[in-house]
């Protein structure tokens, strides 16, 4: 059963896998897969795991009420600030106060998921302060070196005739053959006094099941392969993080990883005391 407790701090790694695509192109070197220039290890950022969270919330609770998304594809973020002043008919006209930003700050933390969870800046249009959310999610790294490839594809339709008499104009597919990623996740809960347990609860199940909803031609087969979540008996953790994180073995048994099958996972001595381990 998954760890939802929003009282208790939890530390957690997740798996991912990606096989001929591109876990997260980089659009300042041409959607090319992000990687690390001196290691030339794979990466995916924050902001694209906070995307699949963000967009498993929009196709499970559509409709639902305080599960609304703030950064959400094509809106407009002082449009919802704005909202926010106007259900709770507070005069825009006059001066803003440290009270009203509350209060219209404390009303979007109640309807918007993301930012219970992620936190928002709140005051790029009228003011409702900033929210430091209780989750954090790293970069995530793959364990070994990838090798993007940029690949060269035909289209046989043109977008106007004068392109050709043959109609053909040409693209390109950029991808990683396979890539093993890690990533890390930090819950506070000391941010956590609007989480419920059902909100935390969701967060987890999207890391399992996101990838279901996010299948496209550059990401057909990107799966979890992992999640390792360590619960702690305290609100302010029993261990320090890395100790635990450093439990979990990921060992390459091929020269050239291609799939989760060439690598062995494990748990690597006890779990201290006073956590406890869930792992899927």
């Amino acid at each position: 059963m998954l760890h939802f407790d929003p009282s208790k701090k939890h530390d957690a790694i997740l798996l991912v896998d990606c096989l001929d695509g591109n876990p997260n192109g980089d659009p300042d070197a041409g959607n090319q897969p992000r990687i690390d220039p001196e290691t030339r290890h794979g990466l995916i950022s924050d902001a694209c795991m906070k995307r699949k969270v963000r967009n498993y919330v929009v196709f499970t609770k559509k409709g639902e009420v305080n599960y609304k998304i703030f950064v959400e594809e094509g809106s407009v973020l002082n449009d919802k600030i704005e909202k926010a002043y106007s259900e709770l008919k507070i005069d825009v006209k006059k001066k803003s106060t440290p009270e009203k930003q509350k209060k219209a700050r404390n009303w979007m933390i109640e309807n918007f998921y993301d930012i219970r969870m992620f936190g928002a800046v709140l005051n790029t249009g009228l003011n409702a302060g900033q929210v430091w959310g209780p989750l954090q999610i790293s970069w995530g790294r793959s364990y070994d070196p990838v090798l993007p490839i940029s690949a060269t594809i035909t289209r046989c339709a043109a977008t106007e005739a004068k392109e050709g008499k043959d109609n053909k104009t040409m693209g390109r597919k950029e991808l990683i053959p396979y890539g093993l990623f890690k990533i890390e996740i930090h819950y506070n809960p000391g941010l956590g006094d609007k989480v419920s347990s059902d909100d935390l609860k969701l967060f987890w199940e999207s890391l399992l099941n996101c990838w279901e909803f996010d299948r496209s031609s550059s990401r057909s087969s990107m799966n979890c392969r992992g999640l390792f979540i360590f619960t702690h008996d305290s609100k302010w953790g029993n261990v320090a993080s890395h100790k635990l994180f450093d439990l979990l073995s990921v060992k390459s048994i091929a020269p050239t990883p291609r799939s989760i099958n060439d690598y062995e996972i494990n748990i690597d001595g006890d779990v201290p005391d006073g956590v406890t381990l869930w792992n899927n």
